[in-house]
């Protein structure tokens, strides 16, 4: 009895965490190609390349970013999500496109599905995608 009590009382402890940050986790790319973490950078949420799922040679590298000197990056390790604030609903930061070699202005939203639709913009023309959790 004593252990369910101390159980419940770890897990309402741990939910305002959970609360505060909904998108945070392991989710596979909408094309299949890749999972992102997403996790707390200060006070913000990231999210950074853990794994990549399609033959891409053996280090895969940032090969098509604008900036020459940044080309050589491997994929594996990059974050592509930065500086997500809390918007009320919404999350709202910065993604970055290694296969387009951009940022983008991103708004990411939790489905009611436990999905994520992860939104990247330039200026008025807007792209969402749907990533799904994983392990």
């Amino acid at each position: 009895m004593r252990s369910v009590m101390v159980m419940c009382g770890v897990l309402a402890l741990s939910s305002p965490a959970a609360a505060a940050q909904p998108i945070a986790g392991k989710w596979l790319t909408d094309d299949g190609k890749g999972v992102v973490e997403i996790a707390s950078c200060g006070p913000n949420l990231c999210g950074k390349i853990t794994k990549l799922l399609v033959k891409a040679g053996a280090n895969p590298t940032d090969r098509n970013n604008s900036d020459p000197a940044l080309r050589n990056r491997p994929l594996v390790g990059l974050n592509i999500l930065s500086g997500f604030r809390d918007a009320g609903g919404a999350w709202e930061g910065t993604i970055y496109s290694p296969e387009r070699g951009r940022s983008f202005r991103s708004v990411v939203k939790r489905n009611a599905d436990g999905s994520l639709a992860v939104k990247g913009c330039m200026g008025p023309i807007c792209q969402t995608q749907r990533w799904t959790p994983s392990r």
